[in-house]
């Protein structure tokens, strides 16, 4: 199997962590302007991409306090977007779910987004071995 995409998450780390807090700024810059309606689910969801992308910027990600961090704050945030992603689905099987007018913040749609990227972080972060990425890049330029 190709590990193209996998390697270049590797190889640019700073930048998929630069991306994860960005989605985090953005996202709570838009509660504190009451562009959206005030979310606990949401709120912790934000938080976790955020922590989880300043832990991918910190030079010692591998070390294994780092990792033990990112499982705790990736656990929260997955046990949070599952709980409201599941409430999602309940409200679906009831034949009450409704987009709504601003479809693009449907907490259901948004907390399925929320889980995966917490996930691809954490497996990100819990896999980066830097020897290798290296090793990769030596290989690359021969």
């Amino acid at each position: 199997m190709d590990d193209k995409l996998l390697n270049w998450l590797y190889a640019n780390k700073m930048i998929v962590g630069g991306v994860a807090v960005l989605i985090s700024v953005v996202t709570w810059s838009a509660e504190l302007m009451e562009l959206v309606y005030v979310c606990p689910f949401c709120r912790t969801q934000r938080t976790v991409i955020g922590l989880l992308g300043i832990l991918m910027l910190l030079p010692t990600m591998t070390h294994w306090i780092s990792k033990y961090f990112a499982a705790v704050f990736a656990a929260l945030g997955l046990v949070v977007g599952g709980t409201q992603h599941f409430r999602g689905w309940i409200r679906i099987m009831n034949g009450e779910f409704e987009w709504g007018e601003a479809w693009y913040v449907n907490s259901w749609m948004l907390s399925g987004f929320a889980l995966f990227i917490i996930t691809g972080l954490l497996l990100l972060i819990w896999t980066h071995q830097p020897a290798a990425i290296e090793e990769t890049a030596e290989e690359a330029e021969a």
